[in-house]
């Protein structure tokens, strides 16, 4: 679970101090999905990077079962993604010179996987979406689709009890869009992940339980009755 308080972040640009988080209160239980929105600088990416331990508050707290990710030290906090978080970005953030499956076992590194366990898993991670024709593959010779799948099985081929997005389907086209969201909701469900995503995308949006508007920093959560 996590316990977000007062969580402010402050940039200062030249002699302006901007507030991209002010003062957020938020809580998100386990097995959650939980869409954030706003418009363009109102703080979304910021909080994403909050929750996955990529960046730290200026003030506040933002705990992951009880420890304050804003407290530890940068080996610990490098130890608590590479086991529990999992992240999918825009952009995919493959590796051009690696194979799918090489950009996959790139995960595994960190956490002292060996050498032939991480090539099973990898492959195991990349069959399961639909790519077990592709781990030779670089990301070049992939569809876009195709290489969100890749980043996708990157994210939880560690298997983390965490799985963040920013904005997973923004490359996409609506079709593609479609597959790549069945495909986040799908795992959501079957490994009981507490999934956050941010998107600009208002159908996207109608679907989630919950939804984060962040407007200048302040954040309003609502329940979708219908999802």
């Amino acid at each position: 679970m996590y316990v977000l308080t007062g969580v402010t972040k402050r940039y200062t640009r030249g002699k302006d101090t901007v507030h991209a988080l002010d003062g957020v209160d938020l809580t998100i239980a386990d097995g959650d999905r939980l869409v954030i929105q706003g418009p363009t600088g109102g703080g979304k990416s910021t909080l994403l990077q909050m929750l996955g331990g990529l960046d730290k508050p200026s003030a506040g707290s933002v705990e992951l079962d009880g420890t304050d990710l804003a407290g530890l030290s940068e080996a610990r906090l490098t130890r608590v993604r590479s086991e529990s978080i999992g992240f999918v970005f825009q952009s995919f953030n493959l590796i051009p010179t690696l194979s799918a499956q090489e950009n996959v076992e790139t995960a595994l590194v960190p956490l002292g996987v060996k050498a032939g366990e991480r090539r099973r898993r990898a492959a195991e991670a990349l069959e399961s979406l639909g790519l077990g024709e592709r781990l030779g593959h670089l990301p070049a010779e992939l569809s876009g689709g195709q290489q969100q799948r890749v980043a996708i099985a990157r994210a939880l081929v560690k298997r983390p009890k965490v799985l963040l997005a920013d904005e997973p389907t923004g490359n996409l086209d609506e079709s593609t869009r479609d597959e790549i969201m069945g495909v986040l909701e799908g795992l959501w469900k079957e490994h009981g992940l507490t999934f956050v995503m941010v998107t600009h995308d208002s159908t996207l949006a109608r679907k989630a339980s919950r939804v984060a508007t962040i407007r200048k920093g302040r954040i309003t959560v609502k329940e979708n009755a219908g999802a």
